[in-house]
């Protein structure tokens, strides 16, 4: 097989012909420098502004082992009242001992994914109740439809992380952890999501994928495997299910990502910068009280601040100020060490223009304020209560043309000067030997654009590229091939599922 021919086919998916990126795309290094909305002073400012919210305000602790954690490791804690207070050199201690650099292990060879410095990572939409598509509309999310996500997950190269993208709400909360995990061993071999909900779901979830993986305790725990995304409740609160999750989690060595949701107007400050102080205390108490159950638990710094429609208090995303206080988490980030989780959102209710300019600014937002780890990277639509398929390739077609941004080098083209020379004044490059040794492979390919003429386009239907998107989609989830997968390991999943449902499942905690 020639070069040429072997790099066309690297270009095109394992399992249909539609392309899934180069394989450059798992490993992405971001070469933009980060942008900056406040100066190192104010940045400054406003971590002091949440040290000292943490240590005279405090935050609401509503879980009685988590108090107790955070009292054991030197916290003020008022019992009564369920409040912690953390003073800074407490603080100093956690962000000293949790890792600036976090390695995901995937399922397979070359599926890890490296989460700090410089490393992105892209994350498709998780967890909205809905689905929707252009054939059969918006409804509630199935199994089925969770499963044709983690396909699409699986089949582009761009998204380095799975999560659960849809809830299958076919299935029951007790049982609905075991269908998500399970679906995940079996269509993907990147990193999986776990919800955080209760200890009894995540130990299940924890032991099935160890033997998804083939994998002993000790081997499990050795490395970080898996994830879940940890919000606290704003205003200055972390719940009970969100505490637990936190223990769980880093006593297990697992990955968590501490994430207020903290939407200026509303349950923040309207001011920007005070908004991204409250976003910082929460995130700081999430911090801790991983370190404080394993120093050196992999933690990543969340990010979700927003503002409000003033008129309707609906959350919109997108926007001037969602840039601004994504420069500025990205900012927090790094004054604190830690890797950062952004994300690309859109308060559209279709798969317009809007819901496209809202994840374009979102999603610039992030990778300019030198992001790690963007979840909802494709498919979210509805501020987060639908999964669209016809967004998801629509976002897939973006995050690879930011992929390409990212791994273009300046390679050397040869002569400069013998380039420009060979074409007289008034020609064309088209036939320059320049042109014909790098037409192939020379530009990105599109997955969605259609670059025809008006002509040729009308000709094969004059498809928006919506409606190209819907075809995209279905040809990949048409052509699907099955990842192989170990008969014994596939049987002791299944085998565990079935005892634990017998006695009942897990009910959310």
């Amino acid at each position: 097989m020639t070069e040429r021919a072997t790099a066309r086919r690297a270009r095109r998916g394992a399992d249909t012909g539609v392309p899934s990126g180069k394989p450059a795309y798992r490993n992405l290094t971001n070469p933009l420098a980060p942008q900056r909305a406040f100066s190192d002073d104010r940045i400054a400012h406003i971590h002091d502004t949440a040290l000292r919210v943490l240590e005279t305000l405090g935050i609401r602790v509503l879980h009685d082992g988590a108090r107790r954690i955070f009292g054991a490791g030197g916290a003020r804690v008022d019992a009564a009242g369920q409040m912690v207070f953390l003073d800074r050199g407490l603080v100093a201690q956690a962000l000293a001992s949790a890792p600036g650099i976090v390695t995901l292990a995937g399922m397979a060879a070359g599926r890890d994914v490296a989460l700090g410095g410089r490393h992105v990572a892209f994350i498709g939409v998780g967890g909205p109740p809905h689905v929707t598509d252009i054939d059969r509309g918006r409804r509630p999310g199935t199994t089925a439809d969770m499963r044709d996500f983690l396909k699409l997950s699986q089949h582009f190269d761009v998204l380095h992380i799975t999560c659960a993208n849809v809830e299958p709400q076919d299935v029951a909360l007790n049982l609905r952890h075991y269908v998500t995990t399970q679906s995940q061993i079996e269509l993907t071999d990147k990193p999986p999501f776990v919800y955080a909900r209760g200890t009894d779901q995540v130990r299940d979830c924890f032991e099935l994928i160890r033997l998804g993986q083939g994998l002993s305790e000790t081997e499990f725990r050795a490395r970080s495997r898996c994830y879940a995304v940890i919000n606290t409740n704003s205003p200055r609160q972390l719940d009970a299910t969100m505490c637990q999750g936190l223990i769980d989690f880093a006593q297990a060595g697992q990955m968590t990502v501490v994430t207020p949701f903290t939407l200026a107007g509303a349950m923040a400050p309207v001011n920007i910068p005070a908004a991204l102080a409250l976003q910082h205390a929460e995130a700081l108490a999430g911090i801790v009280l991983t370190q404080s159950v394993r120093p050196g638990a992999p933690v990543i710094y969340g990010s979700f601040t927003s503002n409000v429609d003033m008129k309707s208090g609906a959350p919109a995303f997108g926007t001037p100020e969602f840039v601004r206080a994504a420069f500025g988490a990205g900012q927090l980030a790094r004054h604190i060490g830690l890797p950062w989780r952004g994300s690309a959102a859109t308060a559209s209710n279709a798969p317009d223009a809007q819901a496209a300019y809202e994840y374009l600014n979102s999603l610039w937002a992030a990778l300019l304020g030198g992001v790690n780890m963007v979840i909802h990277g494709a498919g979210w639509l509805e501020g987060g209560l639908s999964a669209s398929l016809e967004k998801f390739i629509l976002d897939i077609e973006m995050l690879q043309v930011m992929a390409e941004v990212m791994i273009t080098t300046d390679d050397d083209p040869g002569d400069l000067f013998d380039a420009i020379a060979e074409v007289a004044p008034g020609g064309h490059f088209f036939g320059a030997s320049q042109t014909m040794a790098r037409y192939e492979n020379a530009f990105y390919a599109p997955l969605v654009s259609d670059w025809r003429n008006f002509g040729q386009w009308s000709d094969a239907g004059a498809k928006t590229a919506t409606e190209r998107a819907n075809g995209i989609w279905k040809h990949v989830l048409n052509d699907h091939v099955p990842l192989v997968r170990d008969p014994a390991r596939t049987e002791a999943v299944a085998d565990f599922i079935a005892r634990r449902t017998r006695d009942g499942g897990a009910v959310p905690t």
